[in-house]
């Protein structure tokens, strides 16, 4: 954890390596986005109209489900405006891209850009980041839920990610939509609520049985794919009070042909670095990272990412990953992360951890007496 630096102290280093092209949007990406949107609404179209068996549903449902993530990645790209720069038009494909994800262009810059990219892995102001132990042990249900041994926890928070999205992105609407201007937050409520009123509006259209086909299955879908991308971003990774891409962030390695389907959403830690350049060009960003500073570049297989997360608990404590319900500590990427086996110094964690847990329930039953009085 020594000698971090800034995104922007690496991407000074890294500019003039790269070509001029890759600080320019690139509007050829969005042939990529026709083509989804073409089969995403061939697909609806196909439930909606025709009558087939069920599991002939299914399949086409997984065809949509894939369809709305990779919208999705491409959503994230036009709207870090690496893909178009007028800003009108930026925030209409963005939407458009977003739809089936329901998240709004302007709430998406303002969580997403301006605040998880400027705070990322930070403990207070990363709005994605996993919460610390402290944080976890002032709620009883969490209290609660982390006395479940690991394997079952690990199950349920895999099970979740076919709605983490969803679901933490209704969240971010009502934590950031009081921060907008207020002559911005009726467009800001239009942008979060039109979409899920197409989607009502096609279960009163369609029939309940038809529509769990043509969105919440393809919803459920596009969440798990989505977020088994962002959980692996930087949950691995330790907090960091400087924003560091190379010890907060992590890259996954996936096949040739599903990087060209995600439009090179798996290259992370470059991403990080140059928000503001085309994925196109983060391979050429990716070796030169390797070539500077190869003993801090963390990437990893996918699959191997997806399984060291099932494999370690997710509080944080001192940028360490814990297990409440044992005290087990784990090391982070670059601390000494071993899936295998917790840390040395078990028994001391164990009572450091215990003390943690009393010392915070007798702080709330203080506040609690107080307010009282």
């Amino acid at each position: 954890m020594k000698d971090l630096h800034s995104f922007g102290w690496y991407a000074a280093k890294l500019k003039p390596h790269l070509p001029k092209e890759a600080f320019r949007p690139v509007p050829t990406r969005l042939w990529g986005g026709l083509a989804y949107l073409l089969v995403t609404v061939c697909c609806l179209l196909t439930i909606g109209l025709l009558d087939f068996n069920p599991f002939v549903y299914i399949g086409v449902s997984f065809v949509i489900g894939a369809c709305f993530a990779a919208l999705g990645f491409l959503g994230h790209e036009i709207l870090h405006g690496t893909v178009v720069r007028k800003p009108w038009l930026r925030d209409f494909l963005g939407a458009v891209a977003f739809w089936p994800l329901s998240t709004g262009p302007k709430l998406w810059r303002k969580w997403h850009n301006l605040t998880h990219h400027v705070h990322t892995q930070h403990e207070e102001h990363d709005p994605d980041a996993w919460p610390t132990l402290e944080r976890i042990m002032r709620s009883r249900l969490l209290q609660w839920v982390y006395k479940l041994p690991l394997p079952v926890r690990a199950f349920f928070s895999f099970c979740s990610l076919s709605f983490q999205f969803s679901v933490h992105s209704l969240n971010m609407f009502a934590v950031y939509l009081k921060e907008f201007n207020p002559k911005k937050r009726r467009a800001v409520f239009f942008e979060a609520v039109l979409p899920w009123m197409s989607w009502v509006g096609l279960l009163f259209f369609v029939g309940p049985v038809k529509w769990i086909f043509m969105f919440l299955i393809p919803l459920l879908i596009a969440n798990l794919i989505v977020m088994a991308y962002i959980s692996t971003n930087h949950r691995l990774n330790p907090t960091t009070k400087v924003n560091d891409p190379l010890a907060n962030s992590l890259t996954v390695t996936v096949p040739k042909w599903v990087d060209v389907l995600h439009f090179n959403f798996s290259y992370h830690t470059e991403h990080h670095i140059f928000p503001g350049v085309s994925s196109k060009y983060y391979p050429q960003v990716k070796k030169l990272l390797i070539e500077n500073w190869p003993d801090r570049y963390h990437e990893m297989r996918f699959d191997k990412a997806l399984l060291a997360l099932w494999k370690t608990p997710r509080p944080y404590h001192n940028r360490e990953l814990i297990d409440p319900s044992t005290g087990n500590v784990f090391g982070t990427l670059g601390n000494g992360l071993d899936t295998t086996k917790p840390q040395s110094k078990l028994e001391e964690k164990v009572n450091n951890t215990k003390k943690l847990m009393t010392t915070l329930s007798e702080q709330k039953g203080k506040k609690r007496v107080s307010k009282y009085q």
